[in-house]
């Protein structure tokens, strides 16, 4: 019997809640335009945490959003070795399961965090993949802007 079936109902809820909580207060903290060192503990933390009740009860498109989260919270801490380890993870787990309407946004986090990293190149390269995978059918209006925006912020990390 898996995990997810020997959890009651209010397991499984609970575990989505604090999911989604995590996920939200890690946006707090990288929406902070500075952060001490026990906020960026905290938002890490809460990052993991936030993939850590997903694997619980989530399915695939949770866990590419969230492995694209914790590689945007390394990038923000200047780890580019985890950003890119994660945002990897993220890629792969769209490619695997056919999310093509998150993989720009996961193409958006390989390019964030190679610009940490100052591979240029290849953060140029990946923002061209996220740009490119913006033109399909999959995603809508709303997505669509904000995706747009998160390359558009990436790519003025790259010097011209």
């Amino acid at each position: 019997m898996s995990e997810r079936t020997a959890m009651t109902q209010s397991e499984q809820e609970f575990h989505r809640k604090m999911a989604v909580e995590c996920f939200n207060k890690t946006w707090d903290y990288l929406d902070m335009k500075q952060r001490t060192r026990d906020e960026d503990q905290a938002m890490l933390n809460m990052a993991h945490s936030s993939r850590y009740h997903w694997s619980f009860v989530g399915r695939a498109p949770n866990f590419a959003i969230s492995d694209w989260q914790i590689s945007r919270v390394y990038s923000a801490l200047d780890q580019p070795e985890l950003a890119i380890h994660f945002a990897q993870t993220s890629v792969e787990t769209c490619q695997k399961n056919n999310l093509s309407g998150l993989l720009g946004s996961s193409f958006e986090g390989m390019a964030r965090a190679y610009a940490v990293a100052k591979e240029y190149g290849l953060a140029r390269e990946f923002i061209d993949k996220a740009r490119q995978q913006l033109r399909g059918p999959t995603v809508d209006e709303e997505d669509l802007k904000t995706y747009s925006d998160q390359i558009n912020e990436t790519e003025r990390m790259i010097p011209q």
